[in-house]
């Protein structure tokens, strides 16, 4: 699977699916026209960065992006280890592996990131139409987490449990490679009261 191809796909469907123009979308999402537009043609690997604020635009998590809606997909509630889609952030260089399998309808979503030494990657996030709720589980090495104003240094087994809605960093300080996984799960924001 080419991943920046279904990538492309995803952000062109869901945007679509929204009735979005691209410059509706990019005053959403703060990026410019023309990149959602070369990431649409597959012109373009977006970053990280890039890809959580589109997802934020579309009202869906960043693994959203690539998941896959489709009802063939659903064959199977099998996700084999060759067939999962890895992406590299051009950015940051962390390797990011859906573990999830393609088309579940589970509220669950699982990634897997090797993160390379000494480099850093952050998140902003903005009011979102929906609430998601994030774990990192260090599997291998270290990393440091920042969210809001808070850090946590993490280490091997070390859990975090967090609400995707502040800013958020992640930053690996050794000189050896991290691993962790991700478990996320997105539910619709409470409506707030009129007062």
């Amino acid at each position: 699977m080419d991943v920046d191809q279904h990538i492309a796909k995803r952000i062109g469907a869901l945007r679509k699916s929204h009735d979005f123009t691209l410059e509706r979308l990019s005053e959403l999402s703060g990026v410019s026209r023309s990149t959602i537009s070369s990431i649409e043609r597959n012109e373009t690997s977006p970053t990280a960065a890039v890809l959580n604020k589109l997802a934020d635009a579309l009202g869906v998590s960043l693994a959203a992006l690539f998941s896959d809606d489709a009802p063939e997909a659903a064959e199977s509630p099998l996700s084999r280890f060759a067939q999962q889609p890895i992406w590299t952030d051009p950015a940051s260089g962390y390797l990011r592996r859906h573990v999830s399998p393609p088309g579940h309808s589970s509220p669950l979503e699982l990634v897997e990131v090797e993160f390379p030494p000494g480099r850093s990657v952050s998140f902003d996030s903005p009011i979102r139409s929906v609430a998601i709720h994030q774990l990192v589980w260090v599997l291998d090495g270290e990393i440091e987490v920042t969210w809001g104003g808070t850090a946590w240094r993490l280490r091997t087994g070390d859990c975090l449990a967090m609400v995707l809605d502040q800013h958020i960093g992640f930053h690996n300080p050794t000189r050896k490679p991290a691993r962790y996984a991700v478990a996320l799960t997105t539910t619709p924001q409470p409506q707030r009261r009129p007062r």
